[in-house]
């Protein structure tokens, strides 16, 4: 986990991939703009905290790039053939072992 989440600054969320291709999806209907797939997870985030979020406040988020070299994933997306994956805890616990101890 990053330090801004360690310190308590930022609550770090993980979406899976099809919410967050439709939040793409959402994006280019309204804005117009086709985003890259790492940017629909901020898309995603946005929308999610713009639900919580009071009438008067504002939700900023960082648009990163566009989807346009990314055409494959989106059209694997619409048909269909992208499927959610949770990692296991245990896979990522092992993995961890092998990272040093940074403090």
């Amino acid at each position: 986990m990053c330090n801004l989440a360690n310190e308590g600054i930022i609550d770090a969320t993980a979406y899976f991939q099809t919410e967050c291709f439709d939040a793409a999806r959402l994006f280019l209907r309204t804005e117009g703009f086709l985003p890259a797939p790492e940017t629909s997870h901020a898309i995603k985030g946005a929308i999610e905290t713009a639900k919580r979020a009071k009438p008067g406040e504002n939700v900023v988020f960082l648009y990163s790039g566009h989807g346009l070299l990314d055409l494959a994933s989106y059209d694997a997306f619409f048909q269909g053939k992208l499927t959610d994956f949770a990692y296991p805890e245990a896979s990522i616990t092992e993995a961890l072992k092998d990272c040093p101890n940074v403090e």
